[in-house]
């Protein structure tokens, strides 16, 4: 379904950034889909579906937590009777920044395949590659790739303008 593959890793962030296990993002992101998708009908506002994903994954990640935290304790409660629970990343904070994730992620779509690729390769692999084997990977001269790139984020930037990102 489009609309999973568009916010996909919008979802998929808010449960990282809480620091869950993989297997635990997943579930949780499955949990959002299976709501977002039984809750569709209702949506009146489109452009209101990122927020409202993001405040129901972050209510799922809470959840979450309390939960792993009563059943680690043994139900234990803390001095004021109650449960103690972690609340994770602010959440003005974190919609702020998946928000800008996501708009970062839309403009990468609509820029060319290869401008994608290239700043992929050189801001978004957890080790950059060497100008050489980007070369290879794209077919194109070594000394080219500083013009390209400088080309490449330009698009980026005007795209990100354009919609509106400061």
């Amino acid at each position: 379904m489009a609309l999973i593959d568009k916010y996909k890793k919008l979802i998929y962030s808010v449960p990282v950034r809480w620091g869950f296990s993989q297997v635990d993002a997943s579930d949780i992101f499955q949990s959002v889909v299976a709501e977002m998708l039984s809750h569709l009908a209702d949506l009146r506002e489109p452009q209101a579906l990122a927020g409202w994903l993001l405040q129901v994954t972050s209510h799922k990640c809470r959840r979450w937590k309390h939960q792993q935290d009563r059943e680690q304790s043994g139900g234990e409660t803390d001095s004021a009777g109650e449960t103690a629970v972690e609340t994770g990343p602010a959440p003005d904070l974190l919609f702020h920044d998946t928000m800008r994730e996501q708009t970062l992620r839309e403009a990468l779509i609509h820029i060319p395949p290869r401008c994608r690729e290239l700043i992929r390769m050189l801001f978004f692999e957890n080790t950059p590659r060497p100008y050489a084997e980007v070369a290879v990977s794209l077919g194109i001269a070594t000394g080219s790739i500083g013009f390209i790139r400088r080309r490449c984020l330009e698009r980026l930037r005007k795209y990100l303008l354009d919609a509106g990102f400061p």
